[in-house]
């Protein structure tokens, strides 16, 4: 099993309650609020290291844990200022996973062109003057591998990490047997 780290995560959740973005933007430390750029107010939050955009919805965005802890005590806390700033929210919103970014390395360099031809066209695109990487369409779960030719690996598109897991080891397995990796 080869070890997999968590880069981002991206989550959406909703507070339950309309959110006045120009009040916030006033009382809440970390928060840019910049209506003419941007309908949504970003709220930094410094541990864990996340941004949040919060909209007038009540509907949020959150970006930057590096786990699901991270992920769950981050939107807490966006939770606790909107409920000091004076905001009544639902007690634990739902928070649902929209993305997870992460990064793996197969350990050795490996022969994109080979690969490409190996594992069919259909799933996969290799056009080295575009791209460095070969862009790699796992059926299920339904992920993306970035793949370069020094063995490192991007997987997006993740709604959990043991679907990151799963398809490093799909592909693993996959160039194993096709015996492009020892």
């Amino acid at each position: 099993m080869k070890e997999i780290k968590i880069e981002n995560i991206v989550a959406s959740t909703y507070f339950g309650t309309k959110i006045d973005l120009q009040s916030l933007s006033l009382t809440l430390e970390g928060a840019n609020y910049d209506p003419e750029r941007f309908p949504g107010l970003v709220y930094r939050v410094k541990e864990p290291k996340t941004a949040t955009l919060l909209f007038n919805s009540g509907k949020a965005v959150c970006t930057g844990a590096k786990s699901l802890e991270d992920l769950d005590l981050a939107i807490k806390k966006v939770r606790e200022n909107l409920e000091k700033a004076g905001f009544h929210i639902e007690s634990k919103p739902e928070i649902v996973v929209q993305n997870i970014v992460a990064s793996s390395d197969l350990g050795q360099e490996v022969n994109l062109r080979d690969i490409a031809m190996t594992l069919g066209l259909e799933n996969v695109e290799y056009e080295p003057e575009q791209f460095p990487g070969l862009v790699y369409r796992n059926a299920k779960p339904k992920v993306v591998l970035l793949i370069f030719s020094s063995g490192k690996l991007v997987c997006t598109g993740a709604r959990n990490p043991q679907e990151v897991q799963t398809a490093v080891n799909i592909i693993i397995r996959d160039l194993k047997k096709a015996g492009m990796l020892n």
